[in-house]
């Protein structure tokens, strides 16, 4: 049985932090969860969170605008990231998208599913499907309501260049069952598919690899959720059993532990646990996204990491209730289940050493 639930978040890499948040919540209408910064790295670079009404994992997308250097897109990366809404809302979504001169490939179908793929400013793609058994709650907005909005994700569509190998992949270690081929698309679906439980590998075989480093314009990674520590721990142990030695120790990320894996296509495969209480770890459930988080451990830097970021604001409509006076939630920094059941335990960057923020390279 597999220990992969669906998918957790999407991590892509943006360019402009204000860009990106005003192309995520005023246009594709996203709800955005958490401010907070790159964990890892000598630059100080934001994090940012967008999700559904809810906050839950298998609509989070996180993007690191990383305007110092532009990422090569190709073969071996997540190509889009498809989200589901209402069956009969894609012609809301042409309109409004070409509305707000948003690039798009007009409606197309995918397994007897329709949807449009269309280009955030940073050149990264997603795409809206319609998929009407999706129930969870949408984030509505003045320029999209709930009744066409988002539900989460459907599933990431990924490029490679041979197909075997990452199939075997999904399969062997992460517990996917292959559900269709149509063309070049091949469909992978775990427990009971559809919604958030879906992955669509693109078979290019001429299509030249795309830069695996952090980048403007690239997706860097996809998540899926385990249950719990114990899981992740045991998902590692899958992943060393079968040879597949590319991958992390257990990661402290403060919201989730995490293990990375590259898959054979290039694909960076992330699971993640969720801790308790989740987004909500280290700020009130009703205050998500309102001001900048950063984790205890960085905390005696945060005047210099500050000074180092673009100046950003969340558009008041993110928060219906009105904002409210900023409240942190004590984090109590206490071993992980992951500490105890991995050898070194779940690791994190103890200090904030940045060098400088996102300051694109002079050619």
């Amino acid at each position: 049985m597999s220990l992969v639930k669906g998918l957790h978040h999407m991590t892509v890499c943006v360019g402009g932090a204000q860009e990106d948040i005003d192309f995520q919540t005023k246009i594709f209408g996203q709800r955005m969860i958490k401010q907070t910064v790159l964990f890892d790295g000598r630059y100080a670079h934001y994090h940012l969170y967008y999700a559904n009404a809810d906050a839950e994992p298998g609509s989070v997308y996180t993007t690191f605008p990383y305007g110092r250097v532009r990422g090569r897109q190709g073969s071996g990366q997540v190509q889009a990231t498809a989200y589901t809404v209402p069956k009969g809302s894609l012609k809301f979504w042409l309109e409004h998208l070409n509305r707000n001169n948003v690039k798009n490939g007009g409606i197309q179908e995918r397994f007897g599913q329709k949807f449009i793929r269309f280009d955030h400013p940073a050149g990264i793609q997603l795409e809206v499907l319609e998929e009407n058994s999706d129930k969870r709650n949408a984030w509505g907005t003045k320029e999209v309501t709930k009744d066409v909005a988002t539900r989460g994700f459907h599933g990431p569509v990924l490029s490679v260049r041979e197909v075997a190998e990452t199939e075997r992949f999904f399969v062997d270690a992460l517990g996917f069952r292959k559900t269709g081929q149509e063309g070049p698309y091949h469909r992978f679906e775990i427990g009971e598919g559809g919604p958030a439980k879906t992955v669509t590998l693109l078979h290019e075989p001429d299509r030249p690899s795309g830069s695996w480093t952090f980048g403007a314009g690239t997706a860097h990674h996809m998540a899926l959720e385990v249950e719990s520590d114990e899981k992740l721990a045991e998902q590692k142990g899958i992943y060393d059993e079968l040879g597949y030695t590319d991958a992390s120790e257990i990661k402290d990320r403060l919201y989730f532990h995490s293990v990375y894996c590259r898959c054979p296509g290039g694909i960076l495969v992330e699971c993640a646990a969720t801790v308790p209480n989740g987004f909500a770890v280290d700020e009130p459930a009703d205050q998500l996204g309102q001001s900048l988080l950063l984790p205890p451990w960085f905390e005696q830097r945060r005047p210099e990491i500050e000074a180092m970021l673009e100046p950003i604001k969340v558009p008041d409509s993110n928060f219906p209730g009105g904002r409210k006076a900023p409240v942190k939630v004590p984090v109590q920094a206490q071993p992980s289940a992951a500490e105890q059941t991995s050898p070194g335990g779940a690791s994190r960057r103890t200090s904030a050493v940045f060098i400088g923020g996102d300051t694109p390279q002079k050619k």
